[in-house]
């Protein structure tokens, strides 16, 4: 039987000229404590994905290529679940200033989250503990330009937010008033470092307890689940950020919802962990499936280049380029790889030929080429949500 608790307290206040009643909830860990003994098993198969997934790395023949791919794809996929449309092709095409069709906003918003999650991962090996001060610091990084430049980056609110409908009054979830902001997160920020409960059930308790304070006027959802990873990293657990949860809470999207409302209002939390924790697994060994896709796939792909003969030796080159930038010019592979641009296109053709790439444009003239397979594998699960 699950155990019901009391979480938090209802407090009316006035807000927008009516009046509403906002949740503060109590400070973690939960009372009744939560039942760890239905949480072993999972968390059990959580730690030994974790471990598989950090020790991964070791076999990586470049760890910081996949990492610089599953950062962009967690900032596309956790932008999606608040509403953009940015692919992970456009993001790319868009950092290396190649255009898109794509609404500037959006991509700007999830370039953003690229920037923050970078400055997090930063700090934190600059030494800086994870701490309110640092997560303002993300929140200025996260919402500088674009939406939300106006929503106070860095700061905590001053005013009412709400979750759901079109005002407090309607609202499905109404987070703490502003006045009880700071009850609510220097006990937070002293739970990051509560050492009494395992790592993945006190980053599952702190998940909800910061998406339901809802500190900032804009900006919680991203932020909270980029926490996620910072916390993972910052515990040791993992020695780089290649766990991000936002696919696996896309996907679960309505039930991710459901589960942090009914832990509001009944205090479930256990079968909140339960699907978080599964959710751990799932993305850690997925995680794992793609580090180790991605390299089978570049030595199929070497092999198929061998084939070549005398031209093997500048299609190598090419696709060692185009592992690192599976989108790009003739021109920007040219200079980077000190090939003339004539060698370069007969590289291309060639490895077109093998079917490793292909011309995303069409024209005869500044045409732009796909490591297509290797996208495909990175971003399975980036589509924009319906």
């Amino acid at each position: 039987m699950a155990i019901r608790r009391i979480t938090g307290e209802f407090r009316t206040s006035t807000t927008t000229g009516e009046t509403v009643r906002a949740y503060v909830p109590f400070p973690l860990p939960p009372d009744p404590v939560v039942d760890l003994s239905s949480l072993y098993l999972s968390l059990d198969k959580a730690n030994q994905a974790l471990g598989r997934l950090d020790g991964s790395i070791a076999v990586l023949p470049d760890a910081s290529l996949f990492l610089y791919f599953y950062l962009r794809k967690e900032a596309v996929v956790s932008s999606q679940i608040e509403g953009t449309q940015s692919t992970l092709s456009q993001l790319l095409l868009f950092e290396k200033g190649l255009g898109t069709s794509t609404s500037m906003d959006d991509l700007v918003e999830t370039s953003n989250y690229v920037a923050a999650m970078e400055y997090g991962l930063k700090r934190l090996k600059e030494g800086f503990p994870i701490s309110l001060r640092l997560l303002r610091e993300i929140h200025g990084v996260l919402l500088s330009g674009g939406r939300g430049a106006e929503k106070t980056p860095g700061e905590f609110r001053r005013s009412q937010n709400w979750i759901g409908g079109t005002r407090p009054g309607n609202a499905l979830f109404v987070p703490p008033p502003p006045e009880a902001l700071m009850e609510c997160l220097d006990p937070l920020e002293k739970f990051l470092y509560d050492e009494t409960l395992p790592l993945l059930v006190k980053l599952g308790l702190a998940h909800v307890q910061f998406e339901t304070i809802h500190p900032f006027l804009d900006g919680n959802g991203r932020l909270g689940r980029l926490l996620l990873t910072l916390m993972l990293c910052d515990s040791g657990v993992l020695r780089e950020p290649m766990l991000y949860l936002s696919l696996y809470l896309k996907v679960n999207r309505d039930r991710y919802y459901e589960l942090l409302q009914k832990v509001r209002v009944e205090g479930v939390w256990e079968e909140w962990l339960t699907f978080f924790i599964d959710g751990v697994t799932q993305t850690a060994n997925q995680a794992c499936e793609a580090a180790l896709g991605l390299m089978q796939l570049f030595r199929e792909d070497s092999m198929k280049i061998r084939t070549l003969g005398t031209q093997a030796g500048s299609a190598t080159q090419v696709h060692l380029y185009l592992q690192s930038n599976p989108i790009s010019s003739i021109g920007s592979i040219s200079s980077t790889i000190a090939k003339t641009e004539t060698t370069v296109m007969t590289a291309l053709k060639n490895l077109q030929t093998l079917g490793i790439v292909r011309e995303g444009t069409g024209r005869k003239r500044n045409r732009i080429f796909f490591y297509q397979k290797c996208l495909d594998l990175i971003g399975t699960g980036t589509e924009p949500l319906p």
